[in-house]
């Protein structure tokens, strides 16, 4: 049994870690604000407080010490610089969650992109208050997390660089978005512009990824790349769903310009975002064991729960809306 530390743990692949790391018998202790309900089982010690407060988390971790802790919120430097001082000396392996987007920031890499790239010049931002925006942000700011990391040998960490992750407590509700337009018998937009391949990854493969990281404690000091093996297109992956909802796909396509000024994009398709990574996963299959998933593994069984499920709050309106635009 070991002692792990849980930042965040209610949402998505987090809230799977929690309830893996029971299973496995292990003492999990969680920190978080305590405003999303975690459905976790007694056992678990819930601390809570901000964790962009590095007075908060000195507060709540002070005088503990954990064989492990899973970072799965960390969104810029200073959520990690805050973790470092709470934990140095104090926790026996860290383990953050980053994202594929470090390598959309760098200038030049081509994809599938491999851990080896991470290092050299940064592209410009994009203009201010454009839809891109955001989106090399957080690439720049999880590498400003990456960079703290890696500049600390004595704080014992892993980085899991995480391409889009799916599963049935996605709260962007990405492949059941696909899934009711389908449904609907309507088009799906999407852009002109071409889109990288669809190269993401089941939530069931991090978590496993992260039980062998705290029970064997490897890479240590390192960075992985988590990713699937087969490469989709959005017309094949339409297909392949069409197929399992008995309907035929019909795509719109628009210049993306146009969907951004009506500010669909890229909630509309957010598999042709031009900001999704494609990793090259072949030092985790060669260090961590990395077996992952297959799309046609575990996409059946999600869209057969996702049937039941109701839509995202406001999705009448946003697809009347896509509709209007399709024509």
């Amino acid at each position: 049994m070991k002692s792990v530390l849980v930042i965040g743990g209610t949402r998505n692949v987090g809230h799977h870690v929690v309830r893996m790391l029971l299973w496995r018998r292990h003492r999990v202790t969680t920190f978080n604000r305590g405003r999303t309900p975690d459905e976790h089982p007694p056992e678990v010690e819930r601390l809570h407080g901000d964790r962009s407060d590095p007075a908060a988390l000195d507060r709540a971790l002070a005088g503990r010490e954990f064989d492990a802790c899973v970072d799965t919120i960390a969104m810029r430097g200073e959520d990690t610089r805050a973790a470092i001082h709470a934990l140095a000396g104090r926790v026996g392996h860290y383990i953050h969650f980053s994202t594929g987007q470090v390598y959309l920031v760098r200038e030049g890499v081509a994809a599938p992109a491999r851990e080896a790239d991470y290092d050299g010049p940064l592209v410009p931002p994009p203009p201010a208050g454009s839809w891109e925006e955001p989106e090399w942000r957080y690439g720049i700011e999880k590498r400003e997390c990456e960079d703290l990391l890696a500049a600390r040998p004595d704080f014992p960490s892993t980085r899991l660089r995480l391409p889009m992750i799916h599963g049935l407590r996605d709260h962007y509700a990405r492949i059941h978005g696909y899934a009711l337009r389908l449904a609907d018998g309507g088009p799906v937009l999407a852009p002109e512009e071409p889109a990288p391949p669809i190269r993401h990854i089941h939530q069931s493969d991090v978590v496993r990824t992260v039980m062998r990281l705290v029970e064997k404690g490897e890479e240590k000091g390192e960075a992985c790349n988590l990713s699937m093996d087969d490469e989709w297109t959005l017309e094949a992956f339409l297909e392949r769903l069409g197929g399992l909802a008995a309907t035929e796909p019909r795509i719109v396509r628009r210049p993306r310009a146009a969907l951004v000024k009506a500010g669909l994009f890229p909630g509309c398709s957010p598999f042709s975002n031009p900001w999704m990574s494609v990793l090259d996963n072949a030092k985790a299959k060669r260090e961590l064991n990395l077996q992952p998933r297959g799309l046609d593994d575990w996409l059946p069984d999600l869209v057969r729960v996702l049937r039941d499920r109701p839509a995202p709050e406001g999705w009448a309106e946003r697809r009347a809306r896509e509709l209007a635009l399709a024509g």
